[in-house]
């Protein structure tokens, strides 16, 4: 039975106050709060197990290695990947876009080649790539989006030729919340012969995701997004796409045998992490993943659309009111400006009120681009958030607009 104030009980950091008031905390689209399971996770680590991993022979290395393997199994699973070797630990979902990018992107970048993103591209979608083709002259093609926010799928389609060697897109937008039909995306793309990275930093907290289902060759995404530690992400590939790619970085567990005259490198996936990995992020994020499927997603995502239609019906009733982004697979983060108020304003009277939000371009100066706009606010929406907290959030709202 879903109980959002046992579930609230779980995060610590929500009994905090700012300024004296009550933290209301909205701004889970950039970096979602941590339950005492993985803060617990991690206290247990360091204290009882902390030693590097895989190359040692004694004891706490012995039990620190089979954590963070069973961790990679546990990511695996919770994703359906067929073998948890095609898991790759990265430092988030930047860092694996960009070890594709420079792996297999600049491999594959020929001259003129292009790349198909999307126009509400996070800038860590549109930045290793253009970084990866700067020699060959890579051209990125948008899709265009509806009026709803949603993509033009028909658009999509006509943006492949005989030049485009990968397409690149989010599975759910930071900035609006929309969630795109992956499984379509991912047809069209091998229809065409190519290959495709979905970037799911938005997705994987709100909806279930079948890597196998969707049949994406690359999957990547952060931990912080969903209730684990920061400073840990995954890289899900195909098999076969892996295998051939190189290492991104040198060091540390990637290589098999080391000589000055030639390194040879390890097996899947430790190719691909250099150094001392995290293992302590790793063991953390498998018990935020438990945190996650204990709830459930169905339950998590009747919840969040619940919330969403209240703040969007809330503030619907504001003059002046400005949304971005209404398609009906959104879920979770509403974005807004109002007329005659900068929303940078806005947010830090907001924050004396308690309630945190996220102001600015949100990473994404393309699509604020489209829209005409330097930035909106953005309100986003967690498991543990209450109704109560979004009829504070719109009281406040009418407080602060009632200042101009």
């Amino acid at each position: 039975m879903f109980n959002v104030n046992k579930i609230r009980e779980q995060f610590p950091i929500l009994k905090e106050t700012v300024y004296g008031k009550p933290l209301v905390y909205l701004d889970n689209a950039a970096t979602s709060q941590k339950p005492q399971a993985v803060l617990d996770s991690i206290i247990e680590s360091y204290t009882h197990y902390n030693a590097n991993i895989h190359r040692g022979v004694h004891h706490l290395s012995q039990v620190a290695t089979e954590r963070h393997e069973e961790a990679r199994k546990r990511v695996a699973r919770f994703i359906n990947a067929p073998d948890s070797d095609c898991i790759v630990f990265t430092r988030g979902t930047t860092e694996a876009i960009n070890m594709v990018a420079s792996s297999y992107g600049r491999k594959i970048f020929d001259k003129d080649a292009e790349i198909i993103v999307s126009q509400t591209e996070h800038h860590s979608n549109i930045v290793p790539w253009q970084l990866a083709g700067e020699a060959s002259g890579l051209k990125l093609r948008v899709i265009p989006l509806n009026e709803d926010g949603s993509f033009d799928m028909e658009a999509y389609e006509k943006l492949f030729n005989d030049k485009t060697r990968m397409v690149a897109v989010s599975g759910m937008g930071n900035v609006m919340g929309i969630a795109n039909d992956v499984c379509e995306l991912t047809r069209i793309a091998h229809k065409h012969g190519v290959r495709i990275l979905i970037d799911g930093a938005q997705m994987i907290a709100h909806k279930k995701v079948d890597v196998q289902k969707i049949d994406c060759d690359f999957f990547a995404f952060s931990a912080h997004k969903v209730y684990g530690p920061n400073g840990m992400g995954v890289l899900y590939g195909k098999r076969d796409v892996l295998e051939e790619m190189s290492p991104y970085q040198g060091g540390g567990e990637m290589i098999q045998n080391v000589s000055f005259e030639k390194t040879t490198y390890n097996v899947l996936p430790y190719k691909f992490e250099a150094g001392t990995p995290d293992y302590i992020g790793s063991v953390a994020l498998s018990k935020a993943l438990d945190f996650v499927e204990g709830i459930g997603f169905e339950d998590i995502h009747a919840h969040e659309l619940h919330l969403t239609q209240m703040l969007m019906d809330g503030l619907a009733t504001i003059p002046g009111m400005r949304f971005y982004g209404t398609a009906p697979t959104k879920s979770g983060v509403v974005s807004f400006n109002v007329d005659g108020i900068h929303n940078l304003d806005i947010g830090m009277l907001l924050d004396r009120m308690g309630i945190a939000v996220r102001t600015g371009h949100h990473c994404a100066e393309p699509l604020m681009d489209y829209f005409g706009v330097k930035g909106t606010l953005r309100a986003s929406l967690a498991v543990y958030n209450t109704e109560a907290e979004v009829e504070f959030f719109l009281e406040a709202m009418n407080r602060v607009i009632k200042m101009f």
